[in-house]
């Protein structure tokens, strides 16, 4: 039988078949052709890591994690520069005052020698980290392991849609974009020497001061960051930014910077604020820095990570999946003493819907909470949901 009797059999033409290839080529997604590309050579490297001991291939992935973290949005970059005026010996004999920095910004031309080449540089290595260890880790867990799901996956039953993990990634490139770009200002602003209050040396304000200011700058970032958060939680702002971020009730790693830019750019320029109002170090900033970003690619991940015996302050990564899951609650990151202090936890048979704010919800027990649960009787399972799993044998990590 002819090739040709074949295609006419199956109701086409060898012609028409050809048009409709050429059809689908001129179309194809660059995105789904990247999962496409990452799940056409999985088995090789399903192999290879089935060949591997697990505690090495766990080690491999959560060094990819790491080192996705600290190149993300760019800080890297800051981080060479720094270093690089550490080693060659530069002090900062005089810190910037408040008004120095205003008057240079209002009055003065900004030192933004070679800025160029740093923002060409933070941008090309920040996007490629974060498509090749994105990759690799949605390789990694969502296709070697999904059909081991109930091991590892925080909502097992639950998965963002393709057309959702299109979406997330088109937002988070546009947010590393951004980011990418200021880090590679800030790196540039440092290096030539403009006003700041960065030192460089460990001893330039004391040995005490250098180990003191982890924690000060870790509590600063981590209850400013709930603050900010809290903030975009109140309807006007939730509807008009953070609402993007929610589109992903079943977060993946890169669903980290898939962040309005408006709200990303505020979080970073709060972030930053240290670099300009205290004596800091640049190691113990960026370190501080990196750690945030480490656990936000977690937090995010949908796997369940469990915090450290040496992290009691550290939330496992359910908590802030569970702030996905239901919206108004959960607030914080790095700690969840913030939301202990404030209220707004998540509570068992509570009814949280997305129009439920300010970390309250009804109970299931009250007219109102029955009222929602009669007209979303999808959320009926979920009010039962545990705060938090504490089973053994989910440890990821």
């Amino acid at each position: 039988m002819k090739a040709s009797d074949t295609l006419h059999r199956n109701g086409k033409s060898e012609n028409g078949s050809k048009i409709t290839e050429k059809h689908e080529q001129k179309h194809k997604d660059p995105l789904t052709e990247g999962v496409k590309w990452i799940e056409r050579y999985a088995e090789n490297l399903e192999n290879f890591f089935e060949r591997l001991p697990e505690f090495i291939s766990t080690f491999i992935a959560t060094l990819a994690v790491f080192t996705f973290g600290s190149i993300l949005r760019g800080e890297w970059v800051v981080i060479l520069v720094t270093a690089l005026k550490q080693i060659t010996g530069h002090t900062q004999t005089k810190n910037a005052s408040v008004e120095e920095i205003f008057e240079l910004f209002t009055s003065r031309n900004l030192k933004m020698e070679n800025f160029s080449i740093i923002f060409i540089l933070a941008n090309v290595v920040s996007f490629g980290f974060y498509f090749i260890i994105g990759g690799f880790l949605h390789w990694y867990f969502y296709v070697k392991r999904r059909h081991l799901a109930s091991e590892w996956k925080i909502q097992p039953n639950k998965w963002l849609s393709p057309e959702l993990e299109r979406h997330e990634i088109m937002i988070g490139t546009l947010s590393l974009i951004i980011t990418s770009s200021f880090s590679a200002f800030l790196a540039c602003y440092i290096f030539n020497g403009n006003p700041c209050t960065v030192y460089f040396q460990f001893d330039e304000y004391g040995w005490i001061w250098f180990f003191l200011q982890f924690p000060v700058i870790f509590i600063y970032i981590d209850y400013t960051t709930y603050i900010m958060h809290r903030l975009y939680h109140t309807p006007w702002l939730y509807k008009h930014f953070h609402k993007l971020h929610h589109k992903y009730k079943q977060p993946t790693a890169f669903s980290v910077t898939a962040i309005h830019p408006v709200e990303i750019m505020h979080i970073q320029l709060t972030m930053c604020l240290p670099l300009f109002t205290i004596p800091t170090h640049w190691a113990s900033f960026y370190a501080v820095a990196i750690y945030n970003y480490y656990h936000g690619i977690i937090d995010h991940s949908g796997i369940n990570f469990k915090a450290q015996w040496w992290q009691p302050w550290q939330p496992d990564a359910e908590f802030h999946d569970q702030h996905h899951e239901f919206f108004h609650c959960n607030f914080g990151f790095n700690m969840s003493l913030w939301d202990k202090w404030h209220g707004t936890m998540r509570k068992q048979y509570s009814v949280y819907t997305e129009e439920t704010f300010h970390g309250e919800a009804p109970s299931a027990e009250t007219a109102e909470g029955k009222a929602i649960l009669e007209a979303n009787p999808e959320l009926i399972d979920s009010i039962n949901k545990p705060l938090l799993t504490k089973t053994e044998t989910q440890k990821t990590k």
